[in-house]
């Protein structure tokens, strides 16, 4: 991970601290030991450590023991908890996306963020046609499995959250606004229903005043959670295509549920279709047969070893690679022989299994 000693706390106060941003948080997170953030630092050290004045000016505040203390009583007055990355918990397929949260605020059952997960997204203004559909393959998921995420709004994300609770996979709420902000406000009822049964996640810090913006960054937490993104109905603006644009950088798989082409409704999945970004998804199995070795028994049981679990051959084969040496995507595909999408999916397997990690550059090893 890269691990300097920077503790969860201190990535907590880096992150609720105004005027620093994930790329600053990233540079000290992988900076030399000897210049690592730690609680009680004052401005002096801080501008050492590579922060600006006005940075280091916000953050001190931050560090003491009696701000953390404020910060831990407000969460827990709201029933909130916290996975920072400096934790075993954090969600191991979110943790290799491209630009993982560093800090995630939740209410539920943080196990489920680490399930073999298909997200659901699309417009607002879904057509009655949408919605069935969203609300049916959801079910559909969530019965073979598979959690289902999106992100609580109106039109395609309820239908998918309705979807997919009570079911055997559940589903998760990834939110823009912070994790006790219920919005919509209509979807309270299913907000609370997701809280007691499923998992609410944002990352956006308790307080954080309500801005358009915080709901573009949301949308990449919900590509990285999943395996693969399923869009129902996206118009050519549509923020759902924020999310496609996320998973593709994650390297995760895209799909369509075709509609009329004469739909503006349609318009920005049938644009993926036509430029070869998504593959079209014209029953729940198109989606699912990808991903089926995920939800075997034992990937569902991240505390067993490599060795207890029942790994396919693909799996086993890349594993037994692994033991001998760390080894690059590129060697990996000359070694196996496999192509890139059976090697990127076994890989995935591997990683939804905590069976392999992977470092900078694409290189992956044993854990």
């Amino acid at each position: 991970m890269g691990n300097n000693g920077i503790s969860r706390e201190t990535l907590v106060a880096l992150h609720e601290t105004e005027g620093i941003g994930w790329t600053t948080i990233r540079d000290l997170w992988h900076a030399a030991g000897e210049l690592s953030i730690r609680e009680g630092m004052r401005e002096g050290d801080l501008r050492e450590c590579g922060l600006s004045q006005r940075q280091a000016a916000a953050l001190a505040p931050n560090l003491t023991r009696e701000r953390a203390d404020i910060r831990l009583a407000r969460r827990r007055s709201s029933g909130i908890e916290i996975v920072t990355f400096a934790d075993r918990d954090y969600p191991e397929l979110l943790r290799e996306a491209p630009d993982p949260p560093w800090v995630l605020y939740y209410i539920g059952q943080l196990g489920m963020a680490s399930r073999p997960a298909i997200a659901v997204v699309g417009t607002r203004l879904a057509t009655a046609y949408g919605r069935h559909v969203a609300e049916e393959f959801s079910a559909v998921f969530a019965d073979r499995g598979f959690t289902v995420v999106s992100g609580l709004a109106r039109g395609i994300d309820t239908c998918a959250h309705r979807g997919a609770l009570g079911r055997p996979g559940g589903t998760i709420a990834v939110l823009g606004t912070p994790v006790d902000r219920i919005y919509p406000p209509e979807n309270r009822q299913l907000y609370h229903e997701i809280v007691k049964n499923g998992l609410v996640l944002s990352e956006t810090p308790p307080d954080t005043p309500f801005h358009p913006h915080i709901f573009p960054s949301r949308n990449r937490v919900i590509a990285g959670l999943s395996l693969g993104v399923l869009v129902v109905e996206a118009p050519e603006n549509s923020g759902a295509l924020i999310t496609v644009r996320k998973a593709i950088d994650a390297d995760r798989q895209v799909f369509v549920v075709p509609g009329p082409v004469t739909s503006p409704r349609s318009r920005g999945g049938l644009q993926l279709l036509r430029e070869g970004t998504a593959a079209a998804a014209v029953e729940a199995e198109d989606v699912i047969r990808p991903f089926q070795s995920f939800v075997a028994p034992a990937a569902s049981v991240p505390e067993r070893s490599a060795a207890d679990q029942e790994l396919t051959n693909d799996e086993r084969s890349v594993y037994d690679l692994l033991l001998d040496n760390p080894r690059s995507i590129d060697e990996l595909l000359a070694d196996t022989g496999m192509t890139f999408g059976l090697l990127h999916a076994v890989l995935l397997s591997l990683l939804i299994k905590r069976t392999i990690h992977q470092q900078p550059g694409s290189v992956y090893s044993v854990l």
